[in-house]
């Protein structure tokens, strides 16, 4: 009997531990001693690019999130097409979007020359968004680290429609972020990232012309460079937050509450539906905004991630070793 209780309570500690080990495979120590200026390396580089193109910012923080929703935090986003796999650069989200590719060569390379071999792609993603968010005035968090790099990537998989469009609708974003574990509420706060960046004329054409829940004359704005044929001005840009579109605040979901979000996918947040009170909760209070974004973005980045003996450390982000 004391045998058996003993194995019980033996089986019990085994299954703490290996559970402590699962949860604690990402950590924000993990390079304390492997690669200790990895941080103030990464946060070199973005500080540059960001200060000579404040949009860069934007766009390295929707570069982690374009990647983390596609098969986990893996890194797979960066990775150029091979005569085995078509990546993900040119899948449906991405083509001639997402951007930045060059400044996540210049952050690797400029930790490779700190401590080769050591620091994954995934995690220089997951840093640079943190850094990106932080230069432009936003708050500021320790980033778990410990990803590993991905050896393959998915076309197919980055046009299943696991990242949500700018047409989606309410229920289909928050389908979209439940399927990789995050909730109404993160997929709110993570929309406030939308206070920095531009979009294409392409993508929010449908809703400056022809959508009723729309401040007229900030739709008569947008519509002067953003002509109504389709085919025409399709790559012109337009600010996320008409307002402060180069500081990273809340004032995003005030531009909301005053019908004046820029992508269908945006205003639907407030729209007399179930998201209303949460957008107008961030719009009075800075404060619970930024401490519910940096939730959501630790939550974003534990999505999947690659580890241990999985994946490898890439030499180069855009091609597996």
């Amino acid at each position: 009997m004391a045998s058996s209780s003993s194995n019980v309570v033996l089986a019990i500690f085994v299954l703490v531990i290996f559970s402590g080990v699962c949860s604690a495979q990402l950590s924000t120590n993990f390079y304390s001693k492997s690669c200790p200026n990895v941080f103030s390396a990464v946060k070199s580089v973005v500080k540059s690019a960001v200060s000579k193109e404040r949009r860069m910012g934007a766009s390295l923080v929707r570069l982690h999130f374009h990647d983390c929703f596609v098969n986990g935090c893996d890194g797979s986003i960066l990775l150029d097409d091979t005569s085995s796999f078509r990546g993900e650069k040119t899948a449906g989200p991405n083509n001639n979007s997402v951007r930045g590719f060059e400044v996540v060569d210049k952050i690797k390379a400029k930790v490779e020359q700190v401590c080769p071999g050591v620091v994954s792609c995934a995690d220089i993603l997951a840093i640079a968004a943190r850094d990106s968010v932080q230069i432009l005035g936003g708050p500021e968090w320790k980033v778990k680290v410990g990803r590993r790099d991905s050896k393959t990537a998915s076309f197919a998989a980055a046009n299943s429609g696991v990242i949500p469009p700018p047409t989606s609708t309410l229920p289909q974003l928050i389908n979209r972020f439940q399927a990789r574990g995050l909730s109404a509420k993160d997929m709110v706060a993570l929309s406030g990232a939308h206070t920095i960046g531009k979009a294409r004329c392409l993508v929010f054409r449908d809703r400056i012309y022809n959508e009723t829940n729309i401040d007229r004359s900030f739709a008569k704005e947008r519509q002067e460079n953003c002509p109504r044929r389709t085919g025409s001005g399709d790559n012109n840009l337009a600010n996320l937050d008409v307002k402060t579109p180069n500081n990273f605040d809340n004032v995003y979901y005030k531009n909301l509450v005053q019908k004046k979000g820029l992508l269908h996918s945006d205003q639907i947040l407030f729209n007399g539906d179930s998201t209303d009170s949460l957008v107008k909760k961030y719009s009075n209070n800075p404060n619970i905004f930024s401490s519910d974004f940096v939730i959501a973005m630790i939550k974003m980045g534990d999505i999947q991630p690659l580890t241990g003996s999985k994946g490898e450390i890439r030499k180069h982000c855009a091609r597996p070793n």
